[in-house]
């Protein structure tokens, strides 16, 4: 195999999988035995056994792969949830380098050139609350919903009902989160802590509003 027809394979796209090269007439063991050699040579990067990216200097001009997209291939049926997307919706402080993905499947950590990918097991009846987004343009992934990445935080921590618990975790824009989804998705997960945990973060919200109204109703923060 050259590397043209390898461009001629995999067109445009930042990730591949090394069946994509097999299929027709081909010799096997030149396809790996190339695959190999650009991977040493650095003009390709093994993200894990069968998965490929284009090395930094051959992916100019490509687009470059979204860490939700690698985190859907890495692990085919998972979701990007927890604090992943608790960031991204600025409803925690912290930057988070590490992706951290939803499976039903055994638990993984994938350390790669291109990031850290956590999987994290749940039971097949909390595999829900996910939907294709688009995590970059062109880009569609498997991500959980703000309030389902919550919720399956809480679900996997044991201490979720402890006070001190949801106090380290800062939760903030408690006005970005739809309460009655949350309530109606910690029903549906059934877990004591869960549930507990919901409640105490259904009244920091309620908390917040009131202490909210509280200050301008007196004039605070308002330009004169």
């Amino acid at each position: 195999m050259k590397w043209n027809d390898l461009l001629a394979a995999v067109g445009a796209e930042p990730l591949f999988e090394t069946g994509l090269l097999l299929v027709g007439d081909v010799d096997r063991a030149d396809v790996v035995r190339q695959l190999s050699r650009w991977t040493a040579s650095g003009k390709l990067v093994q993200v894990r056994r069968g998965l490929y990216a284009f090395g930094a200097d051959q992916a100019r001009g490509l687009r470059t792969a979204a860490p939700d997209e690698i985190a859907n291939r890495l692990v085919p049926g998972s979701y990007v949830s927890t604090s992943s997307v608790l960031a991204r919706a600025g409803l925690i402080p912290e930057y988070v380098p590490v992706t951290t993905s939803i499976t039903t499947g055994r638990p993984r950590r994938y350390v790669t050139p291109l990031g850290t990918f956590v999987y994290r097991h749940v039971r097949p009846t909390m595999f829900w609350g996910f939907e294709t987004v688009e995590s970059a343009p062109g880009v569609r992934a498997y991500v959980a919903a703000p309030e389902k990445a919550l919720i399956d935080l809480l679900y996997l921590e044991r201490d979720a009902a402890d006070p001190a618990y949801l106090k380290e975790l800062r939760i903030q824009n408690l006005d970005r989160l739809r309460l009655d989804v949350l309530e109606t998705m910690a029903l549906r997960c059934g877990e004591k802590r869960v549930l507990v945990a919901v409640s105490q973060i259904a009244q920091m919200a309620h908390d917040e509003r009131t202490s909210y109204v509280t200050w301008t109703s007196h004039g605070e923060g308002v330009s004169r």
